[in-house]
């Protein structure tokens, strides 16, 4: 698929929803090996963290394979785009966590 968008030229479909599908897939696995540890029953609260962690986790993979593979893809600015979308994969793991929480009460 041929995209005429300046910034999005380069995009394989299959890649960036591989980066997507790594990206939701971490959390989502942390959080259902959480869940399944623990020693109480789901609840029916725990929907909502996991499905918007996950999204946020969604859309830090495409972040990181855009940085890194699109628009940086060679070079020492690549190792500071990989840097820098890690560290904006983790914040956007963290405030979906905030935003997930807050949606249930369960965020002071």
């Amino acid at each position: 698929m041929k995209t005429n968008i300046e910034f999005l030229k380069g995009i394989q479909a299959k890649s960036a929803s591989v980066a997507g599908l790594i990206g939701a897939g971490i959390p989502l696995s942390w959080l259902l090996f959480l869940i399944l540890v623990k020693s109480e029953d789901f609840e029916t609260w725990m929907i909502v963290p996991l499905t918007f962690i996950p999204l946020g986790g969604l859309f830090g993979g495409l972040f990181f394979y855009l940085m890194g593979f699109i628009w940086f893809p060679s070079g020492g600015r690549k190792l500071a785009a990989i840097i820098f979308s890690t560290v904006v994969y983790f914040i956007g793991i963290w405030l979906s966590a905030v935003l997930s929480f807050s949606l249930v009460g369960l965020w002071d």
